[in-house]
């Protein structure tokens, strides 16, 4: 093997094939960093570029400081048809070391779970995606028969309403727990991760309790209000599971002016650094 020619389309060739942990925690030691920037480009936030080129600046200026990149497929759906072709194109334009996830909280009876998954995973090419367990293991399972992509089952959101029903007791239990710990069972591939929202530290520490070695994707630092050090604190577990800090508003929006770009890749460097100053405490 050390003979071969390592050419740029073979380093792709690579990156392709290997699995979304593995590839997740190359990017993770590479940046030494758990920021995952959200690319959710809103026309009455963004500067007057158009969205690939806007979303290109983005990833230039800070492809060395994240371990993923995360793509809400609502954005992209509310441009028509032009905007899948840029969700498209950006996902394609992110470099082959970093995964890029798909945030499309798909939930659905098998049939169609199973035209979601081939949309997100072989059309558009993500490495991974967030999927709303709500109706049961059947409408997960055909994300789950992708064994080298990662699958994010939502278990306690960042959102306000999240309590409406994740926090409602069941046998004396959470819902939301009680999710986790069906993620825990469903998760023969070793590919789920569980999304959790920095605004309910405590959500975070219990399913980093439940969960102690699989990935948690943890949105809701920044705009949503969320604690960043009891984020890290909780969900960076003494079991080796991964964490991402997933960030959008706070950083794709640093600046409405020229210098977009260059604020983004400055606020990206100071939640990196701020995260990585939590973990050594």
């Amino acid at each position: 093997w050390s003979r071969i020619p390592l050419t740029k389309e073979a380093v792709a060739w690579y990156y392709r094939i290997m699995n979304f942990i593995d590839k997740l925690s190359s990017a993770s030691r590479a940046s030494s960093s758990l920021v995952c920037i959200g690319l959710d480009p809103d026309p009455e936030l963004m500067v007057e570029v158009d969205v690939f080129t806007f979303n290109k600046a983005i990833i230039d200026a800070t492809r060395d400081l994240v371990c993923a990149y995360k793509l809400n497929l609502a954005f992209y759906q509310a441009l028509g048809i032009d905007g899948l072709d840029v969700l498209k194109r950006t996902i394609e334009y992110v470099p082959d070391d970093i995964p890029v996830i798909g945030d499309a909280k798909c939930g659905d009876v098998e049939n169609t779970a199973r035209f979601y998954a081939r949309a997100l995973f072989d059309v558009f090419g993500f490495d991974a995606a967030t999927v709303n367990p709500y109706m049961g293991y059947d409408s997960v399972e055909p994300f789950l028969g992708y064994d080298e992509k990662g699958v994010f089952i939502l278990s306690r959101t960042s959102n306000t309403g999240a309590a409406d029903f994740q926090s409602l007791l069941f046998s004396g239990m959470p819902l939301f727990e009680l999710v986790a710990e069906k993620a825990r069972e469903w998760n023969r591939n070793g590919n789920i991760g569980l999304v959790v929202g920095a605004t309910y530290p405590e959500g975070v520490r219990r399913v980093r309790e439940i969960c102690p070695n699989m990935v948690l994707l943890i949105p809701g630092v920044g705009a949503q209000g969320g604690g960043l050090a009891d984020a890290v604190r909780y969900g960076v577990g003494a079991g080796g599971g991964m964490t991402i800090i997933s960030s959008s508003r706070r950083i794709i929006y640093a600046s409405d002016g020229a210098d977009f770009a260059m604020a983004a890749r400055s606020a990206a460097i100071a939640l990196r650094d701020e995260i990585n100053a939590y973990l050594k405490l």
